[in-house]
């Protein structure tokens, strides 16, 4: 199923969560939602899925609008929040013929093996959940999320606390599932992202910085701004760079320099009269090579929350 946002604002008081947030997902689109903690994404997602209403703006799944009210739209919809809520004196089996029940599902049992087929949990069903360890209660999660097969699934943050193997684990999980239904997974892990997603919608501070592939992202901004890592054979004051023209942004971390343009410019030569101009020896010039990570930062640096 299609899943559109159109224009979604969201007020807690005076802060604005959400600022005329728009987007769409297409079926069978995995969408990587990046951010960093506060950017609002968490929010957004149970806006999304009709936990909390807006203050303005819309979200439609194919011609349905999701209302906090419209409860018969969220048999389209799994929704696995950041802090996965289990029972954990249950025992995963019946945890998930409960949650089968939930939803009017005929069969339970059925549906209920069906999903520890797929989610991997045939070892582990007849355990009780509280025994289980993050990286199989993350399983778990996703089985409760997906026993209803719905066409739009939600995933806050699905890996955090997962040790390397777990980790691959749920990607791959994610991946398979990701071929039949529309999903978005949120993260603050860059990595997370693009090793997982095949479009990324970036937010900071409830606003949409960056949308498309990930290439799509990664040249955008170098059509805009250049990063460099320069070395000096003397300390001097962070203003002095800051103060040029060209320069946006200047961050020592003990050794180089790391210096972003204000522009689509190259700001090498800028640089290096600089060092001219103030008696320094340059050590070290190049370029520094553009990946989601220094995407992200330039595109969020100075997010507090």
């Amino acid at each position: 199923m299609d899943l559109k946002v159109s224009n979604i604002t969201k007020l807690f008081g005076k802060q604005k969560a959400l600022d005329q947030v728009s987007f769409s997902v297409n079926n069978g689109e995995l969408l990587g939602l990046l951010g960093p903690n506060g950017a609002g994404k968490s929010t957004l997602m149970k806006i999304i899925t009709g936990y909390l209403p807006a203050n303005s703006g819309e979200v439609w799944i194919e011609d349905r609008k999701v209302l906090v009210e419209n409860t018969s739209l969220r048999k389209n919809i799994g929704y696995l929040p950041e802090h996965n809520p289990l029972y954990l004196d249950l025992y995963v089996k019946e945890y998930l013929e409960i949650i089968a029940g939930f939803y009017q599902l005929k069969n339970r049992k059925q549906h209920t093996h069906r999903m520890i087929e797929l989610i991997g949990l045939g070892d582990e069903q007849h355990k009780k959940i509280g025994a289980l360890s993050k990286g199989y209660r993350q399983r778990v999660g996703l089985a409760q999320a997906l026993i209803h097969d719905p066409k739009v699934l939600i995933l806050d943050e699905p890996t955090t606390g997962l040790d390397p193997n777990q980790l691959e684990d749920i990607r791959s999980l994610i991946r398979s599932i990701s071929r039949e239904k529309t999903v978005i997974l949120s993260s603050h892990i860059m990595q997370e992202v693009e090793a997982v997603c095949n479009r990324v919608v970036i937010i900071n501070k409830g606003k949409i910085v960056a949308d498309g592939t990930i290439s799509e992202v990664k040249e955008g901004q170098l059509n805009k701004n250049q990063t460099v890592i320069a070395a000096f054979d003397k300390p001097f004051e962070k203003q002095k760079l800051i103060s040029l023209k060209w320069i946006k942004y200047a961050e020592f971390d003990g050794e180089n320099w790391e210096i972003e343009s204000n522009g689509k410019i190259d700001i090498r030569p800028e640089i290096f009269r600089f060092a001219l101009e103030n008696n320094l020896t340059l050590l070290t010039l190049v370029q520094k090579q553009q990946n989601l990570e220094s995407i992200f930062h330039q595109l969020t640096r100075g997010n507090d929350a």
